[in-house]
């Protein structure tokens, strides 16, 4: 296939992915920035706070999640804005988005399970964000039969 032909448009099946995964990169983007406008501004309730959170080295942890978040949100809301102009980097982008908020989920879930502190509150949102990039990633991944 002409590489020209391939950056001139992009799959109706990545394209139903796509529109499948938007709301999901709406809620995770748009949750990620309004999380961190929450946390600049101190908005959440002291009893909702996550274990040891005056703590500087958990704080410093914390902080160290915002440049990935907001790359998840970055990649993510630009991938939506792409899809809708049928542009193929949409797809590349979503893929960059789906791994980086796998990775945030891991980076969260591990660092309490090492510290043995199982607190619901915070593990189920990391959780979701662990696992839910994985049915799209495998449907983005998926070989492709060749054809016109």
């Amino acid at each position: 296939m002409d590489i020209a032909v391939l950056m001139d448009h992009i799959s109706s099946r990545d394209l139903r992915i796509l529109t499948r995964l938007r709301p999901f990169f709406l809620v995770v983007d748009i949750g990620f920035i309004l999380y961190w406008v929450v946390t600049v501004f101190h908005l959440i309730p002291a009893e909702h706070l996550y274990k040891d959170y005056a703590d500087p080295m958990a704080s410093a942890w914390n902080w160290s999640f915002l440049p990935l978040d907001l790359a998840v949100s970055a990649t993510g809301l630009l991938a939506l804005h792409l899809s809708r102009r049928r542009n193929p980097l949409a797809v590349r982008l979503a893929v960059a988005s789906l791994a980086l908020t796998t990775a945030s989920g891991m980076q969260a879930i591990s660092f309490w399970a090492i510290r043995g502190d199982f607190d619901w509150v915070w593990w189920a949102p990391n959780l979701f964000l662990l696992v839910y990039p994985w049915w799209f990633l495998q449907a983005l991944f998926q070989v492709r039969p060749e054809g016109p």
